[in-house]
C-alpha cells in the first residue's frame, strides 16, 4: 500500500460518523448544511424520518454522533435515545463494548427541556439550529470524542434521569409511577416486596435476582424492563445486567484489572461495574 493510500485509509478511519432524525425535511436539510460550515469533516451517513427508523439506522451505521429530535412519530427522540442506550449496552462484551453515541436533542423552545439539558448528560439545539450555537455544540461533542478512552459518562445516572424527565414532560402517559412492591417467588411461594428494601437486581437469560438484606427472590422481569419501573435517582444501572439501590453501594473500588466493583452494605455481593456506566462514580 502506498503512503498516499495509507494516509487516505487514516483519514477516513478517524472520520466522525453521525445520524440525523427529524421528521420534518426541510429541518434535516438545514441542519445538514449548517453542520456542513461548522464541522465539514463529519461523515452524515443516514437520515430518519421518525423514532423507530433512527434506532435501526444507529444499530446499522453505529455513528458517533446522534441528532435526535425531540418529537418524531412512533417513538420520540428520549424514546429513541432510550432504546439506544439498551441496545449499547446489551451488545458491549467484557473487552470491546460497543459505545452509546454521543446524543444531541433538537427542539422547539422548551423551557422545562432545556433546564433538564443543561444538567450536562445531554446536549441541545434549539429549532432553527443558529450557526453560533451549533458551533458550541460541535466543540463539545469533538472534545467528548477526543477524550474518550476506557470509560464514558454518558450512560450514567445524570442521562438514565433526564431521559425519565423528559420522557414523563413530553408523553407523561409513557411512564407510569414507580414501582413500589414487587411479587416475587420465594422457594415456592410469592412474596410481597417493598423496592426500598432491594439491594440490587441481577438478570440472567429467564430470571432476575432480587436481593435484600434477608432473602433472596426471583422474578420473570429483565433489566430493560426494570430500568422504566424504577425511580432512576434510587437505582442506577452499573451493568447491563445489573441494578443497585443507591443507599446501598458502601463503597467502590477497583479490581486488579482496573474495573470499578461495586460494595454492597451488609452483604458480600461485589457488583462489577461495566466501563459504560464508569462515569457514574467519578474520581475512581
Amino acid at each position: 500500500m502506498t503512503s498516499e493510500s495509507t494516509k487516505s485509509s487514516s483519514i477516513r478511519a478517524a472520520a466522525v460518523r453521525a445520524v440525523l432524525a427529524d421528521d420534518e425535511r426541510l429541518m434535516r436539510e438545514q441542519l445538514r448544511a449548517r453542520l456542513a460550515e461548522v464541522w465539514p469533516e463529519l461523515d452524515i451517513v443516514a437520515e430518519a424520518r421518525n423514532g423507530a427508523e433512527a434506532v435501526k439506522l444507529v444499530e446499522k451505521h453505529r455513528p458517533d454522533v446522534v441528532f435526535l429530535d425531540i418529537r418524531m412519530p412512533e417513538l420520540t427522540g428520549v424514546e429513541a435515545a432510550r432504546h439506544i442506550a439498551q441496545m449499547a449496552e446489551a451488545g458491549s462484551g467484557s473487552e470491546g463494548e460497543d459505545r452509546l453515541p454521543e446524543v444531541v436533542f433538537i427542539t422547539a423552545y422548551d423551557q422545562y427541556a432545556v433546564e433538564a439539558f443543561e444538567q450536562g448528560a445531554v446536549d441541545y439545539l434549539l429549532k432553527p439550529a443558529e450557526p453560533e450555537r451549533l458551533a458550541r455544540t460541535v466543540q463539545r461533542l469533538r472534545s467528548r470524542l477526543a477524550s474518550r478512552g476506557s470509560t464514558q459518562e454518558i450512560f450514567g445516572a445524570p442521562l438514565q434521569q433526564v431521559l425519565h424527565r423528559l420522557a414523563a414532560h413530553f408523553n407523561p402517559a409513557s411512564l407510569s409511577a414507580p414501582l413500589t412492591t414487587l411479587q416475587a417467588q420465594v422457594g415456592s411461594t410469592i412474596q410481597m416486596i417493598p423496592i426500598d428494601e432491594v439491594l440490587f437486581f441481577i438478570s440472567d437469560e429467564k430470571y432476575t435476582r432480587v436481593q435484600t438484606a434477608t432473602r433472596e427472590a426471583f422474578i420473570r422481569k429483565p433489566i430493560k424492563e426494570l430500568v422504566d419501573q424504577l425511580n432512576p435517582e434510587a437505582f442506577w444501572q452499573i451493568h447491563r445486567s445489573t441494578l443497585v439501590n443507591v443507599q446501598a453501594i458502601e463503597r467502590v473500588e477497583r479490581d486488579f484489572r482496573g474495573r470499578q466493583v461495586v460494595h454492597v452494605k451488609g452483604h458480600p455481593q461485589k457488583l462489577e461495574v461495566s466501563r459504560s456506566y464508569a462515569g457514574l462514580f467519578k474520581g475512581m
